[in-house]
């Protein structure tokens, strides 16, 4: 097996595990980092590695569009291209047909679209998906599948979890890289019973992970804690369970509590290009005014590259002027912030701490 439940929590669903891939192992619950055109923004492989960094996304709708599939095969593939040399995930880049494509029509195949860049046309489809990320060699890959929006009515979300089912089996018989894993993703939108179904179906075909996807798409919280609970009852205790698109602290804390085991979410480096940064007692604004002659870090007790050897005045002049190190040094800041969080609620489950922790966490970060 490639997954391994080390501990399971007392009072919750919460569990540490531990996931092998081909480029070693993952310590679970884990935040993974987003690198949508094989770069997590503004950050190189040895920032990754120096913030806690385990595993880092690809998008495969983006690469595909460039640099293209032939760049990074003579590259070797992905890790070869990028130079990380840990594990890699890549989405299937079904969520992106469905969301930046300027036009679109979905057949039993796949989905023709314009591509959001200059309009060219494209195919994506369960085998073209696969085929490309098994050109990009990840050491996970995720089933090609339509991701609802919210809100969505019931007849289309029938329609579109059999067709989710029905790509997935196909994403599952096409070829795969060597040592590649494959992931399911449940869908439903809101109707637990159509979320049960789904999850039902995709163990059927057998995966060795499965994800809640259809989540964070603009549905009020209590929604998306619903698909959690819609969905992981019904997915084998022995596989990973993945809630895509989620990096809220507080959130992340209570779908462990679920059974949830990793999230993935552009929100560390995306707040950080806009000035704002990742606490343990909630985000903070660092370009305000406020902070003008603040001597102190970013974030106190934090230990990163920024906290360590800069202030919050110097990180609001260089965010106010416009230079790049600023939002690299509060982008540096901010995946170090999840990735210590992630180590936190680690120690507090093996701790059997838990459910205190959670607690305190609410406390803390929701305002």
């Amino acid at each position: 097996m490639n997954f391994e439940v080390l501990k399971e929590d007392a009072r919750t669903n919460a569990r540490l595990g531990r996931l092998k891939t081909a480029h070693g192992a993952v310590d679970t619950p884990v935040f993974m980092d987003v690198g949508t055109l094989a770069s997590v923004k503004a950050l190189e492989p040895r920032d990754l590695k120096e913030t806690g960094a385990q595993v880092v996304l690809g998008n495969t709708y983006h690469l595909m569009l460039r640099p293209g599939a032939e760049v990074i095969a003579a590259a070797g593939g992905l890790h070869n291209f990028m130079r990380w040399d840990g594990p890699i995930l890549t989405d299937s880049g079904g969520f992106q047909v469905f969301s930046l494509a300027k036009m679109r029509k979905i057949t039993e195949d796949g989905c023709r679209f314009n591509s959001h860049l200059d309009g060219h046309e494209f195919f994506l489809g369960p085998k073209e998906s696969m085929a490309m990320q098994r050109v990009l060699g990840s050491d996970i890959a995720m089933v090609f599948d339509e991701c609802l929006p919210y809100p969505c009515d019931r007849e289309r979300a029938e329609k579109s979890v059999e067709q989710t089912i029905r790509w997935a089996k196909r994403s599952k018989d096409e070829p795969h890289a060597e040592g590649q894993m494959v992931f399911g993703i449940v869908q439903g939108g809101v109707y637990d019973d159509l979320r049960r179904h789904c999850a039902e179906e995709l163990v059927k075909i057998g995966f060795d992970g499965y994800a809640v996807g259809g989540v964070s798409v603009g549905e009020p919280e209590n929604f998306m804690y619903q698909a959690v609970d819609a969905s992981v009852p019904y997915l084998p205790e022995d596989r990973p369970r993945y809630v895509m698109g989620l990096g809220v602290m507080h959130q992340m804390a209570e779908c462990v509590a679920r059974g949830i085991d990793m999230f993935d979410c552009v929100i560390p480096t995306r707040i950080a290009r806009h000035g704002t940064a990742i606490t343990r007692r909630g985000n903070v604004a660092i370009k305000a005014a406020k902070w003008i002659f603040d001597q102190g870090p970013v974030e106190e007790g934090c230990d990163c590259y920024c906290c360590r050897n800069f202030t919050r005045s110097y990180v609001r002049h260089l965010l106010s002027c416009g230079e790049i190190l600023g939002l690299r040094l509060l982008t540096i800041h901010n995946v170090h912030a999840l990735n210590r969080f992630m180590s936190e609620m680690r120690s507090a489950i093996a701790d059997g701490v838990f459910s205190e922790w959670k607690e305190q966490v609410k406390k803390d970060t929701v305002k």
